[in-house]
């Protein structure tokens, strides 16, 4: 992939490449640089993620586009993999979502996704969600293309009307956004391959497949969702769900055993953290400077 190419290029790019892509969640900048190194083309940063572990707090429409800027800005400054983002439902209305859209792209976001929920949303994998009428949908839509400063940032139509209205209004909603300037689509918690076949006959454009972990989507493999269609895999909560995991039984080890001994296998270790960051590149250049000081010193 070329680096002369803008996020949203790179981001467009991958797509293309790909079949289909698979856009890995990333909670922080250490996590983005392990998905690289790992082999990865694309990141993602979850609302939720960013709900749960940045503020501690559940996926509700609680946070706002300043705590979700902090975390990309974290990100993108390490890693030039291109970052989609979950954007919710925009932060707001229509001046509200353009300065969402700004405020990423500036940040080195590659796009964002805006979804058909009520400003009190929830997570799309849990019952009694409401969607805002297809109208207000499309003029989120037209806000967000109006306010790219960057053609090549990816806007992201997500639905969440399968669960609420049934497929038929997910495919007029997504036509609908479509037409009204959105690059992709996400359909949100679709529960049979055969329902992506069906979404992918009716919507001409990129489609993306949510594999949660624990949700209403069945964990579809790559190759099965690449024969029905879909364009991007997502996995946006795995990396942090097992990551939480690991934590809380490093932390009920030491209550229960008095020792962390029975759990450092499952650790990182000290070189493998080292390694991601560089480490040892960083300390090499400190002790460079570190003996020029001391020679400058003795020379005096």
């Amino acid at each position: 992939m070329s680096t002369n190419l803008t996020p949203g290029a790179k981001l467009r790019q991958a797509v293309a490449d790909s079949k289909p892509l698979q856009l890995v969640g990333t909670i922080n900048a250490f996590t983005a640089h392990m998905a690289k190194q790992s082999g990865h083309k694309a990141i993602y940063l979850s609302g939720g993620g960013v709900a749960a572990n940045s503020l501690g707090m559940p996926d509700l429409g609680i946070s706002t586009i300043d705590d979700v800027l902090t975390d990309v800005r974290r990100i993108t400054d390490v890693c030039d993999l291109p970052l989609m983002v979950d954007a919710d439902t925009g932060f707001g209305g229509a001046f509200n979502i353009a300065r969402t859209i700004r405020s990423l792209t500036k940040f080195g976001a590659a796009g964002c996704h805006i979804e058909d929920q009520v400003a009190a949303k929830r997570c799309g994998h849990r019952p009694g969600k409401e969607i805002v009428s297809q109208q207000e949908m499309v003029d989120r839509v037209k806000s967000a293309v109006d306010a790219r400063t960057d053609e090549s940032f990816v806007i992201m139509a997500r639905t969440d009307a399968l669960a609420v209205e049934g497929m038929q209004s997910a495919i007029d909603r997504a036509n609908a956004c479509l037409e009204a300037g959105a690059d992709m689509i996400f359909p949100e918690a679709m529960n049979q391959l055969e329902q992506y076949a069906e979404f992918r006959k009716s919507v001409d454009a990129p489609i993306l497949a949510n594999i949660t972990e624990f949700g209403a989507t069945p964990l579809f493999s790559t190759p099965e969702l690449a024969e029905v269609g879909v364009d991007i895999v997502l996995y946006c909560c795995g990396a942090y769900r097992a990551m939480n995991k690991g934590a809380e039984t490093f932390y009920k080890a030491l209550i229960n055993d008095g020792h962390q001994r029975n759990v450092v296998e499952i650790m990182q270790t000290r070189e493998e953290l080292y390694g991601y960051l560089n480490y040892h590149e960083y300390e090499q250049k400190l002790d460079a400077l570190f003996a020029s000081q001391k020679q400058s010193e003795e020379n005096e």
